[in-house]
């Protein structure tokens, strides 16, 4: 073992003191470490046969704790297995009694260490699966709390030398944060440094006339200004490059900063050679303006990213920091305002109006209002009594209400749609895993025709083989062919979440184009399942609408069947005064209402005949002692939007179905109805889903719309498949995404922005297809100077992420 080597630690590479060296050998070879904790990583990953981490990662100089030597959990982790803490950071996941977290990773630098965080985490017993996103730097874990717990599988991500909690959205938006300033601050200091080398550079480019001592002074400056261009703004490229370098033996693909690191080099090295010989081209301005002009077109791609990103944060970050919790309930109402983090299972909360219901749980004193429209997109206020559930995000409106918390963290209900949210960005579309492997191959061709056209021009002129060789790395677009397609794919996942849909599964933007059928189901779907009162029929002379409408409300008051609350809205829609009844309502089980004379209830109760027209949620009559009164016959409600819904539909030629369980005349009239010719009544589960397979044998791409979960089957087969509601349950019903909007007219409006997204992928790609097809062969030729190549390069990275960031305002 060499000496300098001997002296830098094998794991973090920090310096090591003569008192400080620790030896231990590991794959017959014996490694220097500078404390006990880097030992203790090392030797695990080594243990676990993971040592060709240490061939692809990059390098840290951070020293990890000491504890990490032992097996011990740590105190500072033991809370997490506390039960309070447990439910309010995990979630069930399926009938096993497994449990699943998300966790936001720190020190997470490369592919290399999301790869060893997954080999490491799946290697521990109890763990059933890992799902880690680089970008937004989550991992999901599922594991059964039999065999091991939350606080190992915190301390195991630090024994292998990274940090891991429980995702909380205000740290997530600090990170999001610390990140656009960091990006910020590296493209403020490229600005400047551009600046200041083109103001020396400028007698240059006028032809000015100065004395040679004055051309040196400039031209040190101005590379004393590069230098920190060089080393701070550009460094995160460069360390790119050197780990795509790194690991390309493994993945046969060299990532798009290598060119453009391999090109700041040469530009650098050949400008210093170039200073301190007195003669050629310093490219010192060309270098920070081209850093200066990527890092803000990387600045504006960071922006759209977080922007596409932020639909699951956005759903949590509406829960309060705070809440008031009653100290001694029911002896005492005393209130104490605590953070909501601190707050426990079976603790009493006070909500006042106005406020976000903090946590899930159970109403017990004083029924209210309740805005659910973030969970559920209903816009209407839900009333709330006595033992029904709230839930976490919700607004209260009407009373100060008392609740008993059941659910806290991860396994509220809100927690639970922000984690489908967060499944959709684990699987790449294919579209954007072809992209990035074309892009791979095209670093691989770009490196090839720099150094060939270099080498002829080395033959011919070599003094301009030099500056043949940093233009052709420039002026190729890697990043815009990356670009392409992920920046339009997370615009538009971002836009949809923003009208009411989430998108579960990748694919749903690109199989939306694609689709050549709709199948629809009826209840739930296609109608709201809310009986609406169309039509008052046989009405007796003696009596007048309005009072016969009001007469059946006033014995309807207080129920809450559908058709009761369909009376008693229509009621309150004329401003009816209800009359007062002489005598109690009596509820006749199965068959209606009485009080005294009056009866409202079914045909076969009440010995009139029952009226036969298709397509009628129900009936009611009226009787009084003198006979029938009047008849009451009432519609399902078409969901809003559905009329524009299907005319996008029709537009893309897309043959629309209506399969239901309901009977067949029902499903016929209302077929007739909306214009639907395709259609079936009365299937069962199974029937749906030999219908949808019926059309796929024939070569059609079938996409699926049901409630989630009676249409279990039918979503499960279909190419794409939408739930309408909200919810956990929605998850276990196979849908690829999850329309929380009340309208229809959200999934009219996807329909459109899946075109508009594969439009503007074409635009992209073709944009980046026809700058390459130009600027390389210009800069092969000669013809175009670096710091043009530079410009041109930033500008088509910048020209593909806006056009992909326009999905936004879809």
């Amino acid at each position: 073992m060499n000496k300098r080597a001997a002296l830098s630690c094998y794991h973090c590479s920090s310096p090591i003191l003569p008192s400080d060296l620790i030896e231990a050998e590991l794959g017959g070879i014996v490694r220097a470490f500078c404390c006990s904790g880097c030992m203790a990583i090392a030797q695990t990953i080594h243990g676990e046969g993971l040592e060709v981490f240490y061939a692809r990662r990059v390098q840290s100089s951070e020293k990890p704790a000491e504890y990490l030597a032992r097996n011990d959990i740590p105190e500072k982790l033991k809370p997490y297995d506390d039960p309070s803490l447990l439910g309010r950071f995990t979630r069930p996941h399926g009938e096993h009694g497994d449990l699943e977290t998300t966790l936001r990773l720190e020190k997470i630098r490369c592919a290399a260490c999301v790869w060893l965080c997954e080999q490491h985490l799946r290697r521990i017993d109890g763990v059933q699966d890992v799902q880690i996103h680089y970008v937004t730097q989550k991992v999901m874990v599922r594991f059964s709390p039999d065999t091991t717990s939350l606080a190992r599988l915190l301390f195991e991500i630090e024994r292998i030398g990274y940090e891991a909690w429980p995702f909380e959205p205000s740290l997530s938006a600090d990170r999001a944060k610390k990140e656009r300033r960091q990006l910020l601050t590296r493209l403020g200091v490229a600005m400047l440094g551009m600046m200041q080398v083109m103001m020396y550079a400028w007698p240059t480019y006028v032809g000015a006339d100065i004395t040679p001592e004055f051309d040196l002074l400039l031209g040190w400056t101005s590379w004393a200004l590069t230098v920190p261009v060089m080393v701070y703004s550009a460094g995160p490229i460069f360390q790119a490059a050197w780990r795509s370098l790194e690991s390309f033996k493994k993945t046969h693909m060299l990532g798009m900063d290598v060119p453009i690191a391999i090109a700041l080099a040469l530009a650098f090295i050949a400008g210093t050679i170039n200073l301190i010989r007195g003669s050629g081209q310093s490219y010192f301005d060309s270098i920070t303006m081209f850093v200066a002009f990527i890092l803000a077109a990387r600045y504006v791609e960071l922006l759209a990213r977080q922007d596409a990103q932020g639909g699951a944060e956005a759903l949590a970050k509406q829960l309060p920091a705070t809440c008031e919790r009653i100290l001694n309930y029911p002896s005492s109402q005393d209130v104490q305002v605590v953070p909501v983090v601190n707050c426990n299972l079976g603790e009493v909360l006070r909500v006042s109006p106005g406020e976000v219901v903090p946590a899930d749980g159970v109403l017990i004193e004083n029924p209210s209002t309740l805005d659910e429209s973030l969970l559920t997109g209903e816009s209407k206020p839900i009333e709330k009594k006595i033992g029904d559930r709230v839930y976490a995000g919700t607004h209260n409106i009407l009373n100060p209400l008392f609740m008993r918390i059941e659910a806290v963290g991860q396994s509220t209900r809100i927690a639970g749609i922000a984690s489908l949210l967060d499944q959709a960005l684990l699987a790449k579309p294919v579209m954007v895993s072809l992209a990035e492997k074309w892009a791979g191959y095209f670093v691989a061709f770009l490196l090839l025709s720099a150094f060939v056209s270099s080498a002829i021009w080395f033959y011919f002129d070599p003094s301009r083989a030099w500056t043949v060789l940093v233009s052709v790395l420039v002026a190729s677009c890697p990043c815009a062919l990356s670009l392409a397609v992920p920046t339009a794919m997370a615009a538009a996942q971002g836009a949809v979440t923003k009208l009411g849909l989430l998108i579960v599964r990748s694919h749903v933007m690109e199989g939306l184009v694609k689709a050549t059928d709709l199948v629809l189901d009826k209840t739930g779907t296609l109608t709201m399942g809310e009986p609406v009162l169309k039509e008052m029929m046989h009405l007796r002379s003696d009596y007048r609408r309005e009072d016969a409408l009001a007469l059946a409300a006033a014995l309807e008051a207080g129920q809450r069947h559908p058709l009761a609350l369909s009376l008693l809205r229509a009621a309150e829609l004329e401003d009816l005064a209800l009359p007062i009844l002489s005598e109690p309502v009596i509820n006749q089980l199965g068959k209606g209402l009485s009080s005294g004379d009056y009866c409202l209830g079914s045909a076969a109760w009440l010995g009139v005949e029952q009226d036969g027209r298709a397509g009628q949620f129900g009936q009611v009559h009226l009787r009084d002692a003198q006979g029938l009164v009047a008849s009451f016959i009432f519609l399902d409600t078409p969901r809003p939007g559905l009329e524009q819904f299907l005319e996008t539909v029709r537009s893309r030629n897309i043959a629309v179905h209506l399969v239901s369980g309901d009977d067949p005349a029902t499903v016929a009239w209302w077929a007739h109805q909306v214009g639907i010719e395709s259609f079936q009544g009365g299937c069962t589960p199974e029937d749906k889903y030999a219908y949808i397979e019926r059309l796929q044998n024939q070569g059609r791409f079938v996409w699926a719309i049901g409630d989630g979960v009676n249409d279990a089957p039918l979503l499960a087969r279909a190419d794409i498949s939408i739930a309408v509601g909200a919810g956990a349950p929605l998850a276990a019903a196979g849908a690829d995404a999850i329309l929380t909007a009340v309208s229809l007219e959200a999934l009219g409006k996807t329909l459109r922005l899946a075109d508009k997204t594969q439009l503007i992928i074409k635009e992209n790609l073709l944009w980046a297809l026809i700058y390459n097809l130009l600027a390389i062969p210009a800069a092969m030729m000669g013809l175009v100077n670096p710091w043009i190549a530079g410009i041109g390069m930033s500008l088509s990275s910048l020209a593909v992420t806006l056009n992909a960031w326009r999905l936004r305002k879809a």
